[in-house]
């Protein structure tokens, strides 16, 4: 297992970081935990989660996955072990998810903050996060699939970040949270926290979790200078779109029990162009005897930028696979043969 340094932190993390979004909806406690053990046992020392966990986001799953964790360290007493991520919630008006179930209404403020961090505590049964993060903006922007930009408009009742950082700092001050991050962020809004950090003696971001994979390179357009001139770290999130890199989904066909098979409206990776540029990857993949999925995440362990690249599996066939491709690296003709792809087929699924 490969490691690097998170961020400008002195914390070594493994360059593979396991996943948990699918615990408690497509997999069950069990099933959690020994998936925990199995990636421990590969040198995965990372885990990244969230207070909103399972996704898909409902009532019934909310902190589920945290509670999963939880159950596990206090099982095997292996917190020192683990790097421990997970995020808050923010405002979802407009993001068509519903979630006004979590804190009537969750926000960025200083004290939905302060309450989120003490309940994924008390599920996680542990004392301290390594990481903690914005799971995304407070403000009207664009993630989640949009590119282009045209509100300029603040809500009056928008949460500046200043207040959001303010809140994350009294965490560290705490000992509640070691290290903050952020996720879903635009450069304006990376540059922003990190200027009010250096104009209010506030923690420095120290990571960014955005998609990034074959099918949205995006992240580089901006953000990737930042993680190299800032030391702010990419934590590459649907790294596999979904599991349409898995090729899995090629040629029309869904698998009973997968992801697209369960939530179709998670169309975001499946549209014409991003499947021309699946099968295209598909190929080279073959060409080289690898598998597309260890294709697709060898290439985003070798960008400079990446921290740690987030992967998630309901099997542990597909969790071994994934961590295999630590293993793996690409030669400099595969990886102008990825460019050529990329030039051919840019950002087909942002």
């Amino acid at each position: 297992m490969l490691y690097r340094k998170l961020g400008h932190t002195d914390i070594d993390v493994s360059v593979i970081c396991l996943g948990s979004m699918t615990w408690g909806e497509q997999n069950t406690e069990s099933e959690a935990h020994e998936q925990l053990d199995y990636a421990l046992s590969q040198g995965v020392n990372f885990v990244d989660t969230a207070e909103l966990y399972a996704i898909p986001p409902r009532l019934e799953t909310y902190g589920l996955t945290e509670k999963y964790i939880g159950t596990w360290l206090k099982k095997t007493g292996k917190r020192q072990d683990i790097i421990l991520a997970s995020k808050v919630l923010g405002r979802s008006d407009g993001l068509g998810n519903g979630i006004n179930y979590v804190r009537n209404g969750p926000r960025l403020d200083t004290a939905n903050i302060a309450e989120a961090i003490d309940n994924s505590l008390a599920r996680l049964q542990t004392d301290y996060l390594d990481l903690y993060q914005v799971h995304w903006p407070e403000r009207k922007t664009n993630f989640f699939g949009q590119l282009g930009f045209e509100d300029f408009n603040v809500a009056d009742d928008e949460v500046d970040i200043h207040e959001t950082l303010s809140a994350l700092g009294d965490a560290v001050k705490q000992g509640k949270v070691r290290y903050i991050g952020i996720s879903n962020e635009t450069p304006w809004g990376l540059s922003r926290y990190l200027q009010l950090a250096d104009e209010h003696n506030l923690p420095r971001v120290a990571t960014v979790q955005n998609p990034y994979s074959l099918l949205n390179r995006s992240y580089e357009i901006g953000l990737s200078e930042f993680a190299l001139r800032e030391k702010v770290g990419l934590l590459a999130y649907s790294p596999l779109g979904f599991g349409v890199l898995s090729g899995k989904y090629l040629h029309g066909k869904l698998p009973q029990k997968s992801r697209l098979d369960l939530f179709p409206e998670y169309q975001r990776y499946s549209n014409k162009q991003a499947i021309a540029a699946t099968e295209a990857y598909a190929e080279l993949a073959a060409s080289c005897s690898l598998s597309l999925a260890q294709l697709a995440l060898a290439f985003i362990n070798s960008r400079p930028f990446v921290n740690s690249n987030i992967i998630g599996a309901t099997t542990l066939a597909q969790l071994k696979e994934n961590i295999d491709s630590a293993n793996i690296t690409l030669d400099n003709d595969t990886l102008a043969a990825i460019q050529a792809i990329h030039q051919d087929h840019p950002n087909p699924a942002p």
